[in-house]
């Protein structure tokens, strides 16, 4: 039985249908919600001419911010609550599905739900995939919800 679900999301449509999915076993388990989003400081144009890091940071975190807001809302149109969670990383070297699992472990949850987009081929070797990296790191089940 889970009593902790943690879902994490990117705004994408693959990360609604992952916090469709969560909010459904949520409710059937009558478990927590946890809807975190993590921002990476670390890969912030840092010496770039033409963008100012800060700015681009302080927009980074507002958009993580209003993502969160977005799936609090769909939560609440569910007829469920949720707490949130902006995880900042501001440490070189730490990854988005290394604090993803350790805030499952913190909170804790008893299972992670995350979208996977399901890329292969030279799109996956570009572009990873954090899915792929809360599967290796992770000490909970892991339920992803693949894109259709």
């Amino acid at each position: 039985m889970y009593r902790h679900v943690l879902v994490a999301i990117d705004g994408s449509h693959t990360s609604d249908m992952a916090l469709g999915e969560a909010i459904r076993l949520a409710k059937d388990q009558g478990a927590r919600l946890l809807i975190v989003h993590a921002v990476d400081e670390t890969i912030v144009p840092w010496g770039a001419e033409y963008i100012d890091p800060t700015d681009f940071w302080k927009f980074t975190v507002q958009s993580g911010r209003e993502i969160l807001d977005k799936a609090t809302a769909a939560v609440a149109a569910a007829g469920l609550s949720a707490e949130t969670k902006l995880i900042e990383i501001k440490t070189p070297g730490r990854r988005i599905p290394e604090v993803i699992a350790a805030e499952a472990d913190a909170w804790p949850a008893d299972i992670i739900v995350a979208g996977t987009h399901g890329r292969h081929g030279l799109s996956h070797v570009f572009i990873g995939s954090i899915a792929e990296g809360i599967i290796r790191v992770a000490t909970k089940p892991v339920l992803l919800i693949r894109e259709k």
